[in-house]
């Protein structure tokens, strides 16, 4: 059997290294646009901080490494795949190093291509001091542009921009942050907890504009200007960093997709196309909270379909469980985290749903210390099923989150996380851990909606 992937990041090595695994003497064709592979872009602002002091420490795998997982493996780096004939099972390659092209045939293909980051169509979006963060080229011009930088004007308010706002927050660097066409982490969480973080954002300095839309940008050698709709800032340079799309040209038209461009697939990872599999940031995930494909680019949900991929591409064996799309960040020295489906989201997708947020301590006030959490559960009126909650806190929240994840995954109602069994150690937790707490006050709120 031949198999081709096509993009080689999270999804793609993660395929690679399962196929392998499985079968060592496969004839496995990666095809990789980049000179590099398996770079961990989560981590740029842990490298801008200066917290990971090596760009390079960020690529956990590499061609040769590849290579030697079998003796017919070949790494095709700086390849582009420039079209697809799916109905004859071949492509078109051009070797970006030299301009030669040539058509590779295929029994199997894999399509990991991976993620655009959104450009928004504003004027000067393309001006030497305004610049993108996505892939390691990304890193390597914003460390250097910071350099001799004073001022630094974030535009976006998602995870990026939040951790880059507070990683040149902690740098002594001054910080703009402006954000205005969609509420601050709102993807992720409702009024609530993004209010807690624009004021844990103050709080350190950080600039914060998260009512401003940018308009327009114009740059010099050394200054970035950002007209907003209510006035003009300036910086040394600017990140635009507003979310990521994507990137399916490739199989447009013979393969099913969703209306945002993301491709369809069914539970073993295979698309319409019986013989091309896909995962990672080109292909929607199966949504739990609400059983409907989504656009969630993660390098959770990518690592996950990108080795059920790896799996399926020699038999369909292993289904896709779907996901929440739970994730997290440390924001100072606090930590978010998060599962679901905001409020938000769950009433523009017209589904019957409150939230209640709740403060508690997670262990003993007589302890010699312990720290508050800040908590939001959304649910379904009509089952009292979970579709998603918010935690915040000092305390180190993130397993709760993942414990939630699964009840959302496993149908459990908000009954069931106000009585579920969990282990009392003053060390630890109080008598009723504060998740039981948490769904208590749902099942109160509940009840007395009826």
């Amino acid at each position: 059997m031949k198999i081709a992937v096509v993009g080689c990041t999270h999804a793609g090595t993660a395929a690679v290294h399962e196929i392998l695994a499985k079968q060592p003497d496969a004839q496995v064709d990666i095809f990789e646009r980049r000179a590099d592979i398996s770079f961990l872009s989560c981590g740029i602002a842990l490298y801008l901080e200066g917290m990971v002091p090596k760009l390079e420490s960020m690529f956990y795998d590499s061609p040769a490494g590849l290579e030697s997982l079998g003796p017919n493996v070949h790494v095709h780096l700086r390849h582009d795949v420039t079209a697809l004939d799916a109905r004859f099972h071949r492509f078109e390659v051009q070797n970006m190093a030299t301009g030669e092209s040539f058509t590779q045939d295929y029994d199997k293909l894999i399509v990991t291509t991976g993620s655009y980051p959104v450009v928004p169509p504003l004027q000067g979006i393309s001006l030497p001091r305004i610049l993108m963060c996505k892939n390691a080229d990304d890193a390597k011009a914003i460390k250097e542009t910071a350099k001799d930088a004073e001022t630094i004007a974030i535009v976006g308010g998602g995870y990026i921009g939040v951790e880059l706002a507070e990683a040149y927050s902690r740098t002594g660097h001054h910080v703009l942050f402006i954000n205005g066409v969609h509420r601050l982490l709102s993807h992720y969480v409702d009024a609530p907890i993004g209010d807690l973080i624009e004021a844990e954002l103050n709080a350190h300095g950080v600039d914060t504009h998260l009512n401003e839309i940018a308009l327009q940008f114009d740059s010099d050698e050394s200054h970035a200007y950002i007209r907003t709709d209510k006035t003009e800032h300036t910086a040394d340079f600017a990140v635009v960093c507003v979310g990521f799309q994507p990137m399916t040209e490739l199989v447009d038209g013979q393969v099913k997709t969703n209306a945002d461009g993301s491709i369809h697939v069914n539970d073993y990872m295979q698309t319409s196309d019986p013989d091309i599999y896909a995962a990672g940031d080109a292909v929607a995930v199966h949504f739990n909270p609400t059983g409907k494909d989504a656009y969630a680019p993660l390098a959770t949900n990518a690592v996950r379909q990108g080795k059920l991929a790896g799996i399926n591409v020699l038999g369909n064996r292993v289904k896709y469980m779907g996901t929440q799309s739970t994730s997290a960040m440390r924001v100072y020295n606090h930590t978010l985290a998060c599962t679901g489906l905001t409020l938000d989201h769950a009433l523009k997708l017209k589904l019957p749903a409150a939230a209640v947020t709740l403060k508690e301590n997670y262990r003993p006030e007589f302890m010699p210390t312990t720290a508050p959490i800040t908590m939001r559960l959304v649910y379904n009126t009509e089952t009292r099923g979970i579709l998603g909650a918010q935690l915040y806190s000092k305390y180190d929240i993130v397993q709760s989150a993942n414990l939630l994840s699964v009840m959302i995954q496993n149908r459990n109602t908000i009954d069931d996380l106000a009585y579920v069994d969990m282990l009392f150690n003053p060390h630890y937790n109080k008598p009723w851990n504060y998740l039981n707490l948490l769904g208590q006050a749902a099942v109160a709120q509940a009840d007395q909606a009826q």
